[in-house]
């Protein structure tokens, strides 16, 4: 319509130019030459007009052709866009949106310029709600005016929930009215749904490496802990900050280092996870059993380092150790009522013919009851090993601990001078007696008293002191100065045929600790080497004397 006018106003403007031209040269009455001279400069002014006016128009459908190209790209542009975008003018009017936007909201087949949002609810009722919202949503931008943001959900016609995070830019005109809105909302649905999910993971992560009750740790490749947790700290009993930044090789005693390395290697060239156990050193100075696996730690299928699993199996050590004691000492019971059998047939058999002897022959009667004598010590002795067989019927009499000690210390006499050994015995007043089998304890004490003897160096006492114990007992302690024992050896004190002397059993101790566990007492043992070994027998008193 433009053009239209343009070019009649062009037409009517030459007509009068020429008509009026005319007019007034017939109007002045100029001569031909003159008239000439003006029709060449009407013709001249004429051309130039409509030089003029082609140049004009030339470049104005130059700037039309490319504004109109321009707008073909961005309208391009915006339909190849996976984002919904709208424009809308100040009113609130769809003004243009691109295929998404149309596509999302069934709009494609519907004349939707120059109608609001209320509008298209009635072309679509099923946007009803979301087409509303947006327009509350537009109003908020409009009182910002600034660029707004946020997120809405779209329902779809499938039942799907879509999650878009939309930007509002308002425009205004010079004078502050509305000119224009743009509206642009992107898909964020699956971006949030893997957030979630890698949220969730993280949160499995921090349940399986905080709750965990087994120490764990991170270590780089380099060997450096990068993570303890808090398991860690109750297990091993320092903290995790004391370590993490460290060698792993620093929590890990010598002898299993050798082990976690050889697990790092297999790892570090690409080896499946392995299992083994380590030995750490706690802060209160225990050595810890740890059943550690370890696993490659990968990034982008990357190995960044590795992960370790320690659970805590030194009671379960214990335990397995002392079930293979009691293992070892039923086979000693089996054996010792085998040998007991054995030697009291030969032995009932001695001690009968002994007898018929002694009848036939009085004048050596002194010499058979010696050897009958003899004969039922060697019994005694035979009966004491079935002790470890199985328990036997234990005669208790109410005795002076102090009076066995007495005859105990008689008896090594000889044995402690042939050392150079002094036995010094000491006790407290008023000691009470107690409730045992004389003969039992002697043989306890005996044990004890003679390794001193023969612990002790030349010149050095072995010291003898009864006193009263808490909780109505009495303690006998037994103390020497002599090479003492190692921690280890001491952990296997009392094992079955478990001895470092040249011709020892290991059953001395064995047995003492099993009529020391009869009279529902203690074997205590403290040593260390260079210094001595100290024994305490803690003993029950009853309670009425």
């Amino acid at each position: 319509m433009r053009k239209s006018k343009i070019l009649l106003l062009y037409l009517i403007a030459s007509f009068i130019w020429i008509f009026l031209t005319e007019y007034l040269m017939k109007y002045l009455g100029l001569n031909l030459s003159v008239v000439l001279i003006v029709e060449r400069i009407k013709g001249i002014l004429y051309i130039m007009m409509t030089g003029g006016f082609i140049y004009f128009s030339l470049i104005k459908k130059e700037e039309f052709d490319f504004i109109k190209q321009e707008e073909r790209k961005l309208s391009t542009l915006i339909n190849s866009m996976v984002d919904y975008v709208i424009f809308k003018d100040g009113e609130g009017r769809w003004i243009q949106a691109n295929q998404f936007s149309l596509k999302l909201f069934q709009l494609e087949h519907v004349q939707y310029k120059g109608k609001t949002d209320i509008d298209l609810t009635n072309l679509n009722p099923f946007y009803r709600k979301t087409l509303l919202q947006n327009k509350e949503i537009d109003e908020l931008a409009w009182k910002k005016g600034k660029q707004f943001r946020n997120e809405e959900k779209i329902l779809l016609p499938s039942g799907e929930m879509k999650t878009f995070e939309t930007i509002r830019v308002p425009l205004f005109n010079p004078d502050g009215s509305r000119k224009a809105l743009v509206v642009i909302g992107r898909d964020i649905t699956e971006r949030l749904t893997t957030e979630q999910k890698l949220s969730e993971s993280q949160q499995q992560y921090k349940s399986l490496f905080e709750y965990n009750p087994d120490l764990v740790f991170m270590v780089n490749l380099n060997g450096t802990i990068t993570q303890l947790n808090p398991g860690f700290e109750i297990i091993s009993g320092y903290r995790r900050e004391e370590f993490v930044g460290k060698p792993i090789f620093e929590l890990i005693i010598a002898e299993s280092r050798e082990k976690i390395l050889e697990q790092f290697n297999i790892i570090l060239s690409g080896g499946s996870p392995t299992v083994s156990e380590v030995i750490i050193k706690c802060k209160a100075g225990k050595k810890l059993i740890l059943n550690c696996t370890t696993v490659p730690m990968k990034i982008n299928d990357q190995l960044v380092g590795v992960i370790g699993y320690g659970r805590d199996i030194t009671k379960l050590k214990e335990t397995e150790e002392n079930l293979r004691k009691t293992e070892k000492l039923s086979v000693v019971g089996e054996l010792a009522a085998s040998v007991a059998h054995e030697v009291r047939n030969p032995l009932t058999s001695i001690k009968g013919f002994i007898q018929l002897l002694e009848v036939e022959d009085q004048k050596n009667k002194r010499y058979f009851d010696i050897i009958l004598n003899e004969l039922d010590r060697i019994n005694e002795i035979v009966s004491e090993l079935l002790v470890l067989a199985k328990p036997q019927e234990i005669v208790f009499k109410k005795c002076s601990v102090i009076q066995i000690l007495e005859d105990v210390t008689s008896l090594l006499k000889s044995e402690s001078n042939m050392q150079s050994v002094e036995l010094m015995l000491h006790a407290d007043d008023e000691i009470p007696m107690i409730n045992c089998d004389a003969n039992q304890l002697k043989q306890v004490f005996i044990n004890i008293i003679k390794n001193a003897i023969e612990a002790s160096p030349r010149g050095k006492p072995v010291q003898i002191k009864v006193s009263k114990h808490q909780n109505k007992s009495i303690l006998i302690q037994v103390k020497d100065k002599g090479i003492g024992i190692s921690a280890e050896r001491l952990k296997r004190i009392g094992e079955p045929f478990f001895s470092h002397k040249e011709k020892g059993t290991g059953l001395g101790l064995t047995i003492c600790f099993k009529i020391i566990e009869s009279h529902h007492g203690k074997i205590l043992f403290e040593s260390e080497l260079g210094k001595g070994t100290t024994v305490d027998i803690i003993l029950p008193v009853p309670s009425k004397q």
